[in-house]
């Protein structure tokens, strides 16, 4: 029979509109205003002479079939966020707005909400607000199950104070990183098809969510010549955009990673090459910092770095 209503059709508009209620009613300071046409916030341009908006827009990616699989969404809003922050912050920006589009083929209730109050809780940690979204119920386009989410992150940055500042890196400057919290959200095309289907306690780290360095950068910035987010591509990949015409790196890869590397690696028989430009390894963000700021760097940041490398010449 054919539908003669959007509900019959599989789209509910009153599941929408209870679905963004609930958003609107989480009572986080992180929370701007929702419900209009677009969001808003007021900014403080006191303090820049001359500010530059950066943009950034990314995904969780196939992590969602993990936490669909577990039938838990409780992180997966924290790593949304975290991929677009963590990218302004290595460009030396400030996070101010963050925007989220889930589609979905129906809307449950309980995982959206585990996803929104993720979403909510990075939102806090990262210092930006929650200025807006949209939820899409697309019943051809998705099974009833299925989730997929998209964020979008904007921030300030003075324009003498953007990151990489490439024409100060010179061999010699020291590689450092931040550790990861585990794999992160990248490289589960190929971790979800090694890991063993019976290992419970690996497929429950996997869901570890993506850390969220804005404040670590923040108060490390004056002290850093550039910064890399260890993402898809891997610690060389990601570097290597950063680093200026005539500049290498030589690391050193003697850092222990986390087990569930290893456990990757082992299970699915997987060469150390690849998983060095597939997961980020346990690092998460890398450093180049001059030779003789390392320790004062690692005062600012307020935990261990983790000695990568060196700059060389090219």
């Amino acid at each position: 029979m054919k539908p003669r209503s959007y509900e019959q059709a599989g789209v509910s508009i009153e599941r929408g509109d209870a679905f963004a209620s609930m958003i609107a009613s989480l009572g986080s300071s992180s929370v701007g205003e929702l419900g209009g046409f677009a969001g808003g916030l007021e900014i403080d341009l006191t303090r820049y002479r001359h500010p530059v908006l950066l943009s950034t827009t990314d995904g969780v990616g196939t992590k969602l079939l993990v936490a669909r699989r577990l039938r838990d969404y409780t992180t997966v809003g924290i790593d949304l966020v975290a991929m677009c922050v963590n990218d302004l912050a290595v460009c030396g920006a400030d996070p101010l707005a963050f925007l989220d589009y889930i589609a979905c083929g129906r809307i449950n209730d309980e995982n959206l909400r585990q996803v929104m109050l993720g979403i909510v809780t990075g939102c806090e940690e990262a210092g930006c607000t929650l200025s807006g979204g949209e939820t899409a119920e697309l019943p051809d386009m998705y099974g009833a199950d299925d989730i997929d989410l998209a964020g979008f992150a904007v921030g300030l940055v003075e324009r003498d104070a953007r990151l990489p500042r490439a024409a100060s890196i010179v061999p010699g400057d020291r590689v450092v990183g931040l550790a990861s919290s585990g794999i992160h959200s990248n490289g589960f095309s190929l971790a979800r098809r090694v890991i063993n289907p019976d290992d419970e306690t690996t497929w429950r780290e996997l869901l570890t969510p993506t850390r969220i360095y804005v404040e670590h950068l923040r108060r490390a910035r004056p002290l850093i010549k550039a910064a890399a987010h260890v993402t898809g591509g891997g610690l060389e990949g990601n570097l290597t955009r950063v680093l200026p015409d005539g500049a290498s790196l030589s690391l050193h890869w003697e850092w222990q990673p986390p087990p569930i590397f290893d456990s990757i690696q082992q299970t699915g028989r997987i060469g150390t090459d690849e998983m060095r430009r597939v997961f980020n390894m346990g690092i998460g963000i890398a450093l180049i910092v001059d030779a003789n700021g390392v320790d004062r760097l690692t005062d600012e940041v307020g935990e261990p770095l983790i000695d990568l490398g060196t700059v060389t010449r090219g």
